[in-house]
């Protein structure tokens, strides 16, 4: 009788696992990579400094995501940000002349980002969304290409977010 239980045990199990897999709409091998990168990220070093991901879109004016170290994507918060002390990495022109490398070409490159957030909240028209200010006052390239934001099955079109960003309407 027990040899029938542990086996209903795991088939419940099993088919939970996969009715999850399905509801996240992910591959098996995609779950490996969420949980791939998720053992990653829990290994990072703590300190006071964020992981930042920029996030282009064309005409607007927040930087992209912010989470702490060691903390998922999911907890990461879109910003603006405040170059009182700092310029932006790749401060470029939005139009250049020469047709070179313009402003957002780092679209998706991770950085280490150390500052502090303002407690103020800045609203870029363009987006018409009201953001979390971040005072930057240093910044260097962690991963140029570091692949998906907050799933692996996620596609950027250019001109969307890739989630809904609580509290930030106007």
């Amino acid at each position: 009788m027990s040899a029938r239980l542990v086996i209903s045990v795991l088939s419940c199990l099993i088919s939970l696992f996969l009715t999850g897999c399905e509801t996240t709409g992910l591959t098996p091998q995609q779950s490996l990579a969420v949980e791939a990168r998720r053992r990653q990220i829990a290994m990072e070093p703590h300190g006071d400094y964020y992981i930042g991901r920029r996030f282009f879109i064309d005409h607007t004016h927040f930087w992209g995501y912010l989470r702490s170290p060691g903390q998922p994507w999911e907890s990461a918060r879109l910003v603006i940000m405040n170059e009182r002390y700092q310029k932006i990495p790749n401060r470029l022109p939005e139009q250049p002349g020469d047709g070179g490398y313009a402003y957002g070409d780092d679209h998706n490159t991770e950085y280490r980002i150390w500052g502090r957030y303002t407690g103020r909240k800045v609203f870029d028209p363009n987006s018409n969304m009201v953001l979390p200010e971040f005072e930057l006052r240093r910044w260097e390239i962690h991963n140029e290409s570091p692949g998906w934001l907050f799933k692996p099955n996620e596609r950027f079109n250019g001109s969307q977010l890739l989630r809904g960003e609580a509290g930030s309407t106007p």
